[in-house]
């Protein structure tokens, strides 16, 4: 992964940011620290996340443009609406977080594609889920983990982290699970971090890292936990 020359703020063991402003041209903005959850907290209200290959130190980004998806603004294809009337997969919530996170893991290890999400990682997501920040969306055809998604719920916004496959259709469903989960809690958006276009066909946009900064703003009055997310079902 790159890093340049290593001349980004180093830090220290208070939970404080530079100015998302002062990143370089690829997002890279900190550098150190830890991944203890105030100071996740701290960066996920900020619009900052931690992304590093396993053996490097922990690198902190804020990507401009930003790529969003307005929750109004969520559209499925005909083929997936169908599939989701067939109700051939169940979805949950909060069930097996360190089963999802594990997943997104090793799916892209067994597609030959590098993993951020190394055993460091997945501890102190799990730690923040277990806090009431972090929450999964389980998709199941009978008794197999068909797909799903991880990522952080901050007020009225939830921050994506990553999603895998097994069944076609398993995180596609997780995503309309999410989605309509979020329209009743009354959030507003989900952060997507990184364009793709897989991500674009649902709806998401660009938006400029300014702009996300004033959805920050608006939408994140409260950094209290929300709690678990067992009760609910799709």
């Amino acid at each position: 992964m790159y890093y340049g020359d290593m001349s980004f703020m180093q830090l220290t063991d208070e939970f404080i940011f530079p100015s998302p402003s002062l990143a370089d041209e690829n997002g890279l903005l900190a550098v150190g620290g830890d991944l203890r959850p105030a100071r996740l907290v701290a960066a996920y209200r900020s619009g900052i996340f931690p992304w590093f290959s396993p053996g490097d130190p922990i690198l902190w980004w804020f990507i401009n443009p930003r790529l969003v998806l307005f929750l109004k603004d969520f559209r499925v294809s005909r083929r997936l609406a169908r599939e989701i009337r067939k109700g051939s997969f169940k979805v949950t919530f909060d069930q097996a977080f360190e089963r999802v996170i594990t997943s997104c893991s090793q799916v892209r290890t067994e597609k030959g594609e590098g993993t951020w999400i190394s055993r460091q990682m997945c501890d102190a997501y799990c730690q923040l889920h277990e806090l009431g920040y972090a929450h999964s969306v389980e998709c199941w055809q009978g008794e197999v983990l068909a797909g799903g998604l991880y990522g952080i719920a901050l007020d009225r916004i939830f921050f994506g982290e990553s999603m895998f496959t097994c069944v076609s259709n398993g995180s596609k469903i997780a995503l309309a699970a999410l989605v309509s989960r979020l329209k009743t809690a009354n959030f507003q958006l989900v952060d997507c971090q990184m364009t793709t276009r897989h991500l674009l066909s649902f709806g998401a946009k660009e938006i400029s890292g300014p702009e996300f900064l004033d959805q920050l703003k608006l939408f994140i009055q409260t950094t209290v936990p929300g709690g678990k997310w067992y009760d609910d079902t799709f």
